[in-house]
């Protein structure tokens, strides 16, 4: 409910991406981060991340993953990028199905969800693309659409063929190495190029020698850095990885690795890979077949060992983890190594896109702090996006949102589980009330659920939340119903856990900020107060009719977050402006009925219950421009509440 927060060639990039580490502190400057920071970063490109990252021994993961069939799973694939986004992989890349309609705007297809990995979740990805029953112009239709949505990175595949056979298509291609060629022939040097490797030779090569020389031959036609197939001895990637350089490549190349995570997984895996298990490894996980949590222990430590030995080798600068859309097995396995670092501190305090054109993006307004993908989407088809501060209501105009069920919008929750925490029936706006309040409280409900998310929030609360924990559920039991709040701030360090945003050595700052829907009977008495705190407090009170009432001087933008860095311009990423507000209003008022009223039958007492919140309330935001100072706002807020609950003047007969 709160503050969620020039290019060089490439066969010199491949040079300079040759070198391993195992030596030396890693760099305090590189982010684990996949996302766009404050710093140089921000333009760079995947290789000259992985490059910077090799030459300061810093080691990093990345996270594959494939196109779910349903849109209910490509929900929760999104949230799942999410949670596994937090530990700060390099990169994730995301299969490419030829039978799923890959390149289509399907929810389920692979150009739909690297698209939404890169613009509404922030990874930078990279999305696999095969010669498989397609022709050149198709490919070159792929790319460019690829290259539209904010994808940078392609892994150039043959791709397994549909029936048991390679069949050429007329008109493409029916090797990788043509497929890179294509890409720098077309797109000059746009994308970074990844292609597959064979630790054990390709199943289809005349040997594992010839495959080596096949593998060279698409390094040398641009290819930027080489991922593995899976294998299950380190010894097996460690010669693997001698035998290329040997002959030349000299480009990273990152270990495939497979946690065991099932009986069943494993041998579709094997059956696909044409891979032999080894001996040692069957003989433990026969006997435990039917147990598919002893099966992932074995393979969480067996990917352990595994990694341990490719690190201290100084031949593996990362390590590329094949999740199978799974994610407690390959999160277990980096948090043994070491590798999974959920740093508190944020580059800004809300969640960044890494869509190319957006790096330069600083500053957004506060009211899609909670709802980060829905600002997102709204503001897709801009040219030019604020830096440095944002402006006034010549900003370009936010795209309509119509659609509340896009699936990188939809609730994580499904409808049964929405019901048993907002209320399989309401029976009056108390009962409203009370959803709010256990939102906050993180209490059970009456029926015994907790209550995790709300229609303007999609997450529990965020830790800085919990500094205005009790004020909040003060005024949410009585009808003040907060959807986003922050509390002031004055200089603290860039590093808190907890409000700090930015790069090391900086100072944040923040102003008091509420935003809450309320009766109007509320709102009439808060007009009174408000008059006394002027113009120490700004608002906004609107309700969904369009009827505005603010104080805020010539319709400007005010600063409500910023932070100071060592040798850089002040930073202002958050604002309140009254012109995108009205923008803000039409969604703030909409998800009540979306979100929330849709749950219920139309015309039921639950229905109209939100629905007449919908028509009634106002929507308000308050800002205390005194950041030193204690907040006032909440006895603003108090002094409202005096108000309302003040007996009525007695009638004066002599006067009347």
């Amino acid at each position: 409910m709160v503050n969620q927060r020039a290019d060089p060639c490439r066969q010199s990039c491949r040079s300079d991406s040759s070198g391993t580490s195992n030596s030396g502190e890693s760099s305090k400057e590189s982010s684990r981060c996949s996302t766009p920071v404050l710093d140089a970063d921000r333009t760079d490109r995947l290789r000259e991340k992985m490059r910077r990252r090799i030459e300061s021994g810093d080691r990093w993961f990345s996270l594959e993953f494939f196109p779910p069939r349903t849109t209910s799973g490509a929900v929760n694939l999104i949230s799942r990028f999410d949670r596994m986004g937090s530990g700060g992989p390099l990169f994730i890349d995301i299969t490419w199905h030829p039978a799923g309609d890959p390149g289509s705007d399907k929810e389920t297809s692979s150009m739909m969800i690297a698209s939404t990995a890169v613009n509404y979740c922030g990874l930078e990805s990279v999305l696999h693309l095969t010669c498989c029953k397609q022709t050149k112009e198709k490919i070159t239709d792929h790319l460019t659409k690829a290259k539209r949505l904010g994808l940078k990175n392609i892994m150039a595949l043959r791709g397994d063929p549909i029936g048991a056979d390679w069949e050429e298509e007329v008109g493409g291609f029916s090797y990788a190495t043509d497929l890179v060629k294509h890409i720098c022939s077309e797109f000059d040097h746009y994308f970074d190029i990844c292609v597959a490797g064979y630790p054990t030779g390709h199943p289809e090569a005349e040997n594992y020698k010839a495959d080596l020389l096949h593998l060279k031959e698409k390094v040398d036609a641009g290819a930027d850095f080489i991922v593995t197939q899976l294998f299950f001895r380190a010894e097996t990637f460690l010669t693997f990885v001698k035998d290329c350089r040997a002959i030349g490549i000299n480009c990273p190349i990152l270990p495939g690795i497979f946690p065991l995570q099932g009986y069943h997984s494993l041998r579709q895996l094997v059956k696909l890979s044409k891979l032999e298990v080894p001996e040692e490894i069957t003989r433990v996980i026969e006997p435990i077949k039917d147990n598919d949590a002893a099966i992932r222990n074995f393979g969480v430590q067996h990917a352990v060992e595994i990694c341990k030995v490719l690190l201290a080798s100084g031949e593996v600068p990362g390590l590329h983890f094949y999740t199978l859309n799974r994610e407690v097995a390959t999160m277990e396995v980096l948090r043994q190594l070491g590798l999974w670092a959920e740093d508190p501190r944020r580059p800004l305090p809300w969640a960044i896109s890494a869509h190319p054109k957006r790096k330069v993006e600083d500053v957004r307004p506060i009211f899609w702090a909670t709802r980060p993908k829905s600002y997102i989407y709204r503001t897709q088809d801009w040219d030019d996006f604020p830096n440095g501060r944002w402006g006034n209501s010549s900003s370009p105009a936010f795209g309509e949102l119509t659609d509340y069920y896009l699936f990188y919008l939809k609730s994580k929750s499904p409808r049964e589980a929405l019901l048993k925490m907002w209320g399989e029936e309401l029976t009056s706006e108390q009962s409203v009330y009370e959803v709010f309040t256990n939102y906050i409280t993180a209490q059970p409900n009456h029926n015994g659920h907790k209550v995790m998310c709300l229609p303007w929030n999609d997450d529990p609360l965020a830790p800085e939340t919990n500094m205005l924990k009790e004020d909040l559920e003060k005024v949410n039991r009585r009808g003040v119903l907060t959807i986003n709040s922050q509390p002031n701030i004055n200089g603290k360090p860039s590093s808190d856990p907890v409000v700090g945003w930015g790069p090391p050595g900086g100072y944040v700052f923040q102003k008091a900020y509420l935003e809450f829907f309320t009766s109007s009977e509320n709102v009439n008495a808060l007009l009174k107060v408000l008059k006394k705190y002027e113009p120490r407090v700004n608002y906004h009170i609107v309700n969904v009719q369009g009827k505005n009432i603010t104080n805020a001087p010539d319709m400007q933008p005010n600063a409500v977050t910023w932070g100071i860095f060592p040798g850089r311009e002040i930073i202002q990423p958050t604002v309140v402006d009254p012109v995108s507000y009205m923008y803000w209003k039409d969604e703030a008022f909409t998800l009540w009925i979306e979100q929330w009223g849709k749950l219920y039958e139309a015309e039921s007492p639950s229905q109209m219950i939100i629905q007449y919140i919908h028509d009634n309330y106002f929507l308000v935001n308050l800002v205390d421009n005194d950041f030193p100072l204690d907040s006032c706002l909440w006895q603003v807020i108090d002094s409202m509440f005096e108000l309302i609950d003040a007996p009525p003047e007695p009638f004066d007969q002599e006067a009347e």
